[in-house]
Formats: C-alpha cells, sequence, structure tokens
C-alpha cells in the first residue's frame, strides 16, 4: 500500500533542532572526557610498561572513533554526487558526525608526541639494520608522519566543512546553487578522501609492522568504516526520535536502507578479509605472511574466530531478511553489535604488534574509549548545537519525505 503524500507542510509539526538538549550533551560528554582519560593515565600508569600499552589503547580507539567520522565524511559527497532522495532527511546527521574530525585532530596530537611508544621505525637503529627497510627510511619517519597527518586532518576538515557550511546555508537561503557547487564538489572530494583515508590507514596501523605490506589493507580498512558509520547513523537517528525529534520524518523506509548498507558492506568486509588472507598465504612470501601467523597463535587465532562468525556469519544471517530491517529495534540491536565487532576488528589488526605472545585485554582499552568517546559527544554537541536536524530547503527534501523501498 502507498504511502500518503507528505510535504514539507509536516516539518512545522515536528521537532527539528535539540532545542537547548545539546547543553547537556556537552555536559555529558565533557564528564565522560575526564573521567574516562584520567582513568586511563592512571591505569597506564599502573602497567609498568612505561604507558607501552596506554599508546597501544589509544591508538585503537582513536581510530575507532576516526573511522565513524572518516564514514560520515564518505556518505555526504556520496549522497550529492549520486542526488540521492532517500538520504537528504538524515544527511544533516552525516554532516555533524563528519565535523568532529578537527576534535579527532585534537586528540591526534598526544600520540604524534608519542609515536617511539608505539611504531618501531621511529628507532632509527632499526631501520639501518633492517635491509627490508632501507627503502622506506624516508617514508617512515616522525618529521614526514606528522606532516602527512597535519595534511590529512587539513583535507577532511575542510572538505567536511564546506559541504556543511553549504547545507547550512542553504537552511537560510532556500538557494538551490549550494546544491548544485556540492554535486560539482563530491566527485574531487571522494577521489581525494579515497586516497588519504587510504594513506592514514596505512600510516596509522599497517606501518605497526613496517615490513608488511597489503596492497588490500586501504580497502579492508574502508569496509569497516563504512559498515560501522551506518550502524552509528542508525543510532543516532533512533536517538534523535525517541527525544521527540524528527518524529514522522525519518520512516521504516529510510531505516530499511540503513539496514541494506550494513548488510551489503558486511558481506564486503568479510570478502575483502578473506581475499586479502588468501592471496597472502597463497604468495607464501615470508614478509608477507608473518603478519598473519603471528595473528593465528598465542590466544590471537580466538580472536580471528570471533570475528568470522561475528562480524561476518552470525549478523550476515541476522541482517539478511527485509523483516528485520524494517523491524527498529531489532536493527538497533544489530547495529549496537557491528559497533562492537568493529572494534574488536581494530583491536585483532593493532595489539598483536604490542603482544604477540597473548591478547592483553586491559581496563585501560575500555576507560580510553570512554574517555575518548567523551570528547567525540563533546564535539557532537556542539556541532548540532540548536541548528537544524535537517536539510529543510533541500530542493530534494520532498522526495525524501516520500521515498518507499520497492
Amino acid at each position: 500500500m502507498a504511502h500518503q503524500h507528505r510535504d514539507a507542510s509536516i516539518l512545522e509539526r515536528t521537532r527539528l533542532t535539540l532545542d537547548g538538549a545539546h547543553k547537556r550533551i556537552v555536559v555529558v560528554g565533557a564528564v565522560l572526557a575526564v573521567a574516562g582519560l584520567g582513568a586511563s593515565w592512571v591505569l597506564g600508569q599502573g602497567e609498568g610498561d612505561g604507558m607501552r600499552h596506554f599508546w597501544f589503547a589509544y591508538l585503537l580507539n582513536f581510530m575507532f572513533l576516526l573511522s565513524l567520522s572518516l564514514g560520515a565524511l564518505w556518505f555526504v559527497p556520496l549522497q550529492h554526487l549520486t542526488r540521492s532522495e532517500w538520504s537528504v532527511v538524515i544527511r544533516r546527521i552525516a554532516e555533524i558526525v563528519s565535523g568532529t574530525i578537527p576534535a579527532l585532530g585534537l586528540l591526534s596530537i598526544p600520540l604524534l608526541l608519542n609515536l617511539d611508544h608505539v611504531y618501531p621505525w621511529t628507532d632509527a637503529a632499526h631501520m639501518e639494520h633492517s635491509p627490508l627497510l632501507a627503502h622506506k627510511a624516508v617514508f617512515l619517519s616522525p618529521k614526514w608522519f606528522i606532516v602527512r597527518v597535519a595534511v590529512y586532518f587539513t583535507i577532511w576538515t575542510a572538505l567536511a566543512t564546506l559541504f556543511r557550511r553549504w547545507s547550512l546555508k542553504q537552511d537560510e537561503s532556500g538557494d538551490v546553487a549550494y546544491t548544485l557547487r556540492s554535486e560539482k564538489l563530491a566527485g574531487a572530494a571522494l577521489i581525494i578522501y579515497g586516497l588519504t583515508q587510504t594513506l592514514a590507514g596505512m600510516d596509522f596501523m599497517m606501518s605497526l609492522d613496517p615490513v608488511w605490506f597489503s596492497t588490500m589493507f586501504g580497502v579492508y580498512w574502508f569496509a569497516g568504516i563504512v559498515v560501522s558509520f551506518f550502524s552509528l547513523m542508525l543510532l543516532l537517528t533512533l536517538g534523535l526520535q525517541r527525544s521527540g525529534r524528527l518524529e514522522g520524518l525519518v520512516t521504516k523506509e529510510h531505516y530499511n536502507d540503513y539496514g541494506r548498507a550494513m548488510f551489503a558492506f558486511v558481506f564486503f568486509w568479510a570478502y575483502i578479509a578473506f581475499s586479502q588472507w588468501m592471496l597472502i598465504w597463497y604468495a607464501n612470501i615470508p614478509e608477507e605472511t608473518m603478519w598473519f601467523l603471528k595473528r593465528q597463535e598465542n590466544g590471537w587465532s580466538t580472536v580471528g574466530y570471533i570475528l568470522i562468525f561475528c562480524h561476518w556469519l552470525i549478523p550476515f544471517a541476522g541482517l539478511m531478511s527485509r523483516f528485520t530491517k524494517r523491524r527498529v529495534p531489532l536493527m538497533a540491536f544489530w547495529a549496537v553489535w557491528i559497533l562492537v565487532m568493529h572494534w574488536i576488528d581494530l583491536f585483532w589488526l593493532i595489539m598483536p604488534e604490542l603482544s604477540p605472545g597473548g591478547v592483553p585485554l586491559r581496563p585501560v582499552d575500555v576507560t580510553l574509549l570512554i574517555g575518548m568517546s567523551g570528547v567525540f559527544i563533546v564535539a557532537l554537541g556542539l556541532l548540532a548545537g540548536n541548528r537544524l536536524l535537517i536539510a529543510r530547503r533541500d530542493p530534494r527534501l520532498v522526495d525524501s519525505l516520500n521515498f518507499e523501498n520497492y
């Protein structure tokens, strides 16, 4: 049965801003940040390893939060490039999430000042005595690493700011020219995004083992970015609607598309993960296979099996049905599930370089997640403010309000 046609007048009957609730969000985030980061520092000092575990855990949670922001930065220009209609009612939420990138840039500074706790290539002697690393010495140097990270965050911040600023200005003027500007920039933005996102993944994670390399690593990182981003978007949208905002604007049709994307990228993540493993194992080149061998011994294989079953097979089966995709509480469950699995995936990528002899799960891993998420929440609250949570005067808004899946 077709839905009753809705026009822009429905916007007058629902709450489109946080109505001052952003102040409470900022306060809650600040409390989590102070408590979480403070507890983490104390726990890190108590490890007795010169804060080495602390900085590995810091990298883990930094990459987790960065993946959410980068997912939003990919999503926004993609919607403009494809002239998407279905996503107009939720695109502003993604614009807010992508706007957290400067906050994550600030969170990267402590890590950049402590690279020697995490990356072996910061030791000049280590680089000089390894023939396999001699040709990487210029690229893998603290100075150029910091320069590259600064370039990444400058580009990401500029792109996120432009798309969000034009969208907000369109709310004021209704000028369709802002949509046209976004569409013109979107193609180039996605190309630049793809290059910088891949290089950032190589820099922050692949270089933890400077000998290892994989041409598929950037795509693997991207797959995790996208599936976790859609999970976050579903939870944020549901949270806003449960608080009485955007009621009647985001429907089961939109949640259905969240589910479709989550289902597709759960499978895509598994496809890339298997392809990367199979090609490297088949070639049997020691510099490549040792990375996987490290993750198949001393308890790490258990984490790998958790990912196979819980990051792929179980959510793949759970998200397959149209019935599930149109049941918002069920989709919220799977969104939380996928975000947890994404964190475990990053744990599996990063932490074996700290402890190849066993799985080093510690309380500081979780307290840092709480503390750094607090910073992320503060940024979300400040960016949302009392501004509109929907692109109210986007020319495709009415089509988005009446979107149906077939």
